[in-house]
């Protein structure tokens, strides 16, 4: 998409002895060069083909069973009777609580913001949470926003941050050294404990209210441009 102008950029090709509609089809690009593009027709795109080609191969009954846990309410943006303030109370308390560097498990997290460690508890229950854990999925809409600014705009500054921490815990799993990505993890059991005794002291509207105002200390931005 063209963030200017929330248009989608367009290209035309030529196959000129066309051998592979998914490898390298194309013998010439044609389109006004405006950045780089993702190509998953590329050699090196292989492992990512195969990768999606696994998921069509997974039974239907495993995928029919997540279904009834991804659907979402059909109007726009999210109301109060669409989250689970308890639940989502206790992820928004346990970001801003400063103890929470004190857990052992969570050290490597150390030096993460209280908006950047919200938004990767949020991530992590996505991640980790169990099919219950998703009776609410609304409430996930608090971890980046939308580009449609409902509940409130994307805040860039964050988004980007959390993206780095996960490619890091992934990259370091890769090589055996997993703390990071249990730490990631622990988020998920620590934001389950806090919610069996919390009790929420601020209305849906109040969350709404305080995240828009601190927007853009976040590089919050929406479709229209980025917030003030």
């Amino acid at each position: 998409m063209q963030t200017e102008t929330s248009l989608a950029r367009r290209y035309h090709w030529c196959s000129d002895g066309l051998d592979s509609f998914v490898t390298e089809p194309h013998t010439a690009v044609c389109g006004a060069h405006q950045g780089d593009i993702l190509n998953l027709t590329h050699q090196s795109a292989i492992n990512t083909q195969e990768a999606m080609l696994e998921i069509t191969e997974e039974k239907p009954a495993n995928i029919l069973q997540e279904i009834p846990h991804m659907q979402l309410p059909t109007h726009y943006g999210v109301k109060s009777t669409d989250v689970d303030l308890r639940r989502l109370g206790s992820v928004l308390w346990l970001a801003q609580e400063q103890e929470v560097t004190n857990f052992e498990d969570l050290l490597l997290l150390k030096g993460l913001g209280p908006r950047t460690l919200q938004s990767l508890t949020l991530v992590s229950e996505v991640i980790h949470g169990t099919p219950s854990r998703f009776n609410d999925p609304a409430r996930f809409s608090f971890a980046h926003g939308s580009k449609g600014g409902k509940p409130f705009a994307v805040p860039t500054k964050v988004y980007y941050v959390v993206i780095t921490t996960l490619k890091d815990s992934v990259e370091k799993s890769k090589i055996n050294l997993s703390e990071k990505s249990n730490a990631i993890a622990k988020l998920t059991t620590l934001a389950q404990r806090a919610e069996q005794n919390f009790t929420p002291d601020r209305s849906f509207d109040d969350y709404i209210t305080h995240e828009r105002k601190e927007s853009h200390k976040y590089g919050g931005r929406t479709i229209d441009g980025w917030e003030k």
